[in-house]
């Protein structure tokens, strides 16, 4: 840290590489799209060059402080979100298009990112269907990219009771994907 606060563009590359994943992890269970989650991330790694003399190696080490600087950035986004004017949806009835099909589009982006949003949706409806104990492994280990064994030390759990539950999560979530007709790429 003591790099970064003297502005060592190498520094921030390492604790980038360090903490990217987990950081973006943290972003998209609070943004829950790709692309906020991702813009996120830059917010957060600029924060921490911009802010780094701030650091205080006495009150604790990196990763707390760099996940605080996450979780606040992303709170402060989900309240401009939520702030944000609503769209009116037409009438019932009524045949007026909404208004990204009515936007000309040249590279065709605005049907594919909607199909994506779509499948979010549906991916996040697949999971909530999830038991608990099976959506956490699921979330611990796609979201913070934490391996089975660092699953287990963090829950306490013994390393085949994490397996079980990875295995029937992943089996029981390609069902429920099934179900809502989501297939794979």
């Amino acid at each position: 840290m003591q790099r970064i606060a003297l502005q060592d563009p190498a520094a921030l590359a390492e604790l980038y590489d360090l903490y990217a994943s987990r950081v973006f992890g943290l972003c998209l269970r609070f943004l829950l799209e790709d692309q906020l989650a991702e813009d996120a991330v830059q917010d957060v790694f600029l924060r921490v060059w911009e802010r780094a003399h701030l650091f205080d190696g006495l009150r604790g080490p990196v990763r707390p402080w760099l996940m605080s600087i996450t979780r606040n950035l992303c709170i402060d986004k989900q309240r401009r979100i939520q702030a944000r004017p609503k769209p009116i949806d037409p009438p019932l009835g009524s045949e007026a298009q909404p208004i990204e099909e009515t936007l000309a589009d040249p590279m065709g982006s605005v049907p594919e990112i909607a199909a994506k949003n779509e499948e979010a949706v549906l991916i996040r409806h697949a999971l909530a269907a999830l038991v608990p104990e099976q959506r956490l492994v699921i979330e611990l280990s796609f979201f913070e990219g934490l391996t089975r064994r660092k699953i287990a030390a963090r829950l306490h759990w013994p390393e085949g009771s994490v397996h079980t539950r990875a295995r029937l999560a992943l089996h029981n979530l390609r069902r429920n994907l099934d179900a809502l007709g989501v297939t794979p790429d």
